[in-house]
């Protein structure tokens, strides 16, 4: 599930790549004051992404940007449309705007769909699994992202591993065994800058298409819970926002 926030700016905005930490700050402060509010601090994983403030541009003074918000957890949703729903002027970083709608959206993976990373997926290998992909990096860092220079298979294998071990975690039962990413479009590598623990590091992620035929009813249930928290690592920074481009229920 998720919402579709709708923003007028209050003033001239200028568009930046860095901002994911001040998304989420707005949005951890939405939660102030509900049973929510410890989530910043919880460690693993948060259960929720969203998208870039789009379309991706500087904005002039009364101009229109939107946001999109996605949890599997039906309850944190109501909470943020009902928090959005009392806010007047909404500070992102340096920009001011006034909340002018907001939207429940139930996007809903079928049999047969596509899916689009509207944000970039971030994947982090570790070292034990070095050997494993044949991956010799210039020092002994404790993990790597996968870039382009890496294998697909280690990407589809990490990201598979992640997405059962969350939905392990949030279902407290077993997802299915069965492969989940068997048709991949690579679309481009990018590198973004983010603050975590107060400094400024870079993060490597990457675009991707998926398409999926005559998905099971297990499958479905786990890549329905991949397009509503997010795909691979970093969610509830806005990595891995996942969006619907074609869903086919025969």
């Amino acid at each position: 599930m998720r919402l579709l926030v709708s923003f007028q700016a209050l003033g001239d905005w200028a568009y930046g790549l860095r901002y994911h930490h001040k998304l989420q700050g707005f949005l951890y402060g939405l939660l102030e004051g509900t049973i929510y509010s410890g989530l910043h601090d919880r460690r693993g994983y948060k259960f929720f992404c969203f998208s870039n403030l789009f379309p991706p541009e500087d904005a002039r003074e009364g101009e229109t940007r939107r946001l999109l918000i996605s949890s599997p957890n039906v309850n944190f949703i109501q909470v943020l449309e009902d928090r959005l729903g009392k806010v007047d002027v909404a500070h992102i970083g340096d920009g001011s705007f006034r909340v002018v709608e907001v939207k429940r959206l139930e996007p809903q993976v079928w049999e047969r769909c596509a899916l689009v990373s509207g944000t970039p997926i971030v994947m982090r290998i570790p070292k034990e699994r070095y050997g494993e992909y044949g991956i010799v990096p210039e020092k002994p860092y404790p993990y790597v992202y996968w870039r382009k220079q890496y294998s697909f298979a280690a990407f589809v294998k990490q990201l598979e591993d992640n997405l059962r071990k969350k939905y392990k975690e949030y279902h407290e039962g077993e997802p299915t065994t069965d492969p989940i990413f068997e048709q991949f479009v690579f679309k481009k590598q990018v590198c973004n800058h983010v603050i975590l623990d107060g400094r400024e590091v870079k993060v490597f992620g990457s675009n991707w298409e998926f398409t999926f035929n005559y998905l099971s009813n297990k499958q479905q249930k786990i890549i329905q819970f991949g397009l509503d928290c997010g795909f691979g690592e970093l969610n509830s920074m806005g990595f891995g926002f996942m969006n619907m481009v074609k869903a086919i229920n025969k």
